[in-house]
């Protein structure tokens, strides 16, 4: 389970959010492209939009629960 006082700092705030842990494996900006990207310079994702649809919160979650390492969490505020 990802950690939230783990979190990148590149994260938008809100409930969803990428830890340290990500092996920047792409799954999840291919599942939610919308709402991850890269962070080129250090190699691995983050949040750079919370969901704004039931669409792109399905596919955060989806995301989330498809994690290789379990670096994505919800802190489900």
């Amino acid at each position: 389970m990802a950690d939230n006082t783990q979190k990148v700092p590149e994260n938008v705030p809100g409930r969803f959010y990428v830890d340290l842990t990500c092996i920047d494996c792409d799954l999840c900006r291919e599942t939610a492209p919308a709402n991850f990207v890269r962070q080129d310079d250090e190699g691995h994702s983050y949040v750079v939009r919370q969901p704004g649809s039931a669409a792109e919160e399905a596919a955060c979650l989806a995301a989330l629960e498809e994690c290789p390492v379990e670096a994505i969490g919800n802190d489900g505020a």
